[in-house]
């Protein structure tokens, strides 16, 4: 029982260690033993020489950087919020995951909140957030009110929002450029001889959604083109399934030879209902056409031509303009990134 009992005091003793210690161990000042354990290169760095004395004497002494005590010190917790609504998009799983990655390069750390679906619930979410200290959020699928980007902004927490545009002074936003993109899909649909061209739009209340269709319809009314037939699938799986018989399930006279539909998530359940459950073929019978280009979309089994959002540039600008609004940069302001289209096998020719 005393071993034991003088285990749990040296341990004790180890993890009440600290930078002073190691200094005064290393024969080094306690900010050199910072500068030693940071993940960010610094101006003024530490000779290889120091470094090996500094690291020598933490694991001797059982030292590990402390990283709340750290944030108590300079003000900044080093952790950015990243708030999601859904991860079962491949593009929004995909963000998440690139996200995480760019700030740990760049010495943050990601704490991922999962929002609620009503407006109610992300209010209390983010305040909820707000009490870990994070030093800003980085919005992803999720769009926030005027009130909660003010209260953000009084906090001194910056916002940055990724794929959604919002005229928001003092937010930052980067998304591919949604009305173009629709407009280049409506553009190819022609150019390919489509007569009857349909739209299955995502969800009407989010910026991606009502800039996709936007563009579409202005761009077949700029050439002439009246849209044939419009279904909602709310970049839901069981509306978008509900959509694609809306639009499909009817004699060949009566349906539209090509669907634009606004993103790959619906497309991919759109090709199964009309494969499996409608038994026509793609693009025999209906061209289409999605939009993100996630890694789905390359399968053989699907081949799905798209729109491609440049997902690394939109992580890249995220991540700089998050951490230029940290650094007090007065950087705010919309990025738009142009989409490219994929040309694969779910689009005939039928000029």
């Amino acid at each position: 029982m005393e071993q034991k009992i003088r285990g749990i005091w040296n341990m004790a003793r180890k993890n009440s260690v600290t930078s002073v210690d190691v200094a005064k161990r290393a024969g080094v000042s306690q900010s050199a033993v910072s500068r030693a354990f940071s993940r960010v290169p610094t101006q003024s760095g530490v000779s290889a020489e120091a470094k090996k004395r500094i690291f020598d004497a933490a694991k001797e002494l059982g030292y590990w950087p402390n990283a709340l005590a750290r944030s108590m010190i300079t003000g900044r917790s080093k952790i950015i919020a990243l708030l999601f609504s859904y991860l079962d998009n491949q593009f929004y799983a995909l963000a998440l995951e690139k996200l995480c990655i760019e700030l740990q390069k760049n010495g943050y750390h990601a704490m991922v909140f999962m929002m609620p679906e009503t407006a109610v619930g992300v209010e209390e979410t983010v305040s909820e957030l707000l009490e870990y200290k994070v030093d800003g959020i980085i919005t992803a699928s999720v769009e926030l009110s005027s009130s909660l980007c003010k209260h953000c902004q009084d906090q001194g927490i910056s916002v940055v929002m990724f794929n959604r545009i919002k005229a928001e002074e003092g937010v930052s936003c980067v998304s591919s450029d949604n009305v173009l993109g629709g407009r280049l899909a409506a553009r190819y649909l022609i150019e390919t001889g489509h007569q009857k061209i349909a739209l299955l739009s995502g969800w009407a209340e989010s910026s991606t959604g009502r800039d996709r269709q936007l563009g579409f319809e202005q761009e077949l009314s700029d050439q002439g083109h009246s849209l044939f037939d419009h279904a909602a699938g709310h970049f839901d799986l069981a509306a978008t399934r509900s959509a694609a018989l809306k639009l499909l399930d009817r004699p060949a006279s009566k349906r539209p030879d090509a669907i634009f539909i606004a993103n790959d998530y619906m497309a991919i359940e759109a090709l199964g209902v009309i494969r499996s459950e409608l038994k026509l073929t793609v693009p025999q019978d209906v061209s289409i056409v999605g939009f993100d280009d996630i890694p789905m979309a390359a399968l053989p089994e699907y081949d799905l031509t798209t729109l491609r959002q440049p997902i690394n540039r939109m992580i890249d600008q995220s991540v700089s303009l998050m951490l230029a609004a940290i650094a007090g940069n007065d950087t705010a302001g919309n990025v738009s990134i142009v989409p490219e289209l994929v040309e694969r096998g779910t689009v005939a020719n039928r000029t």
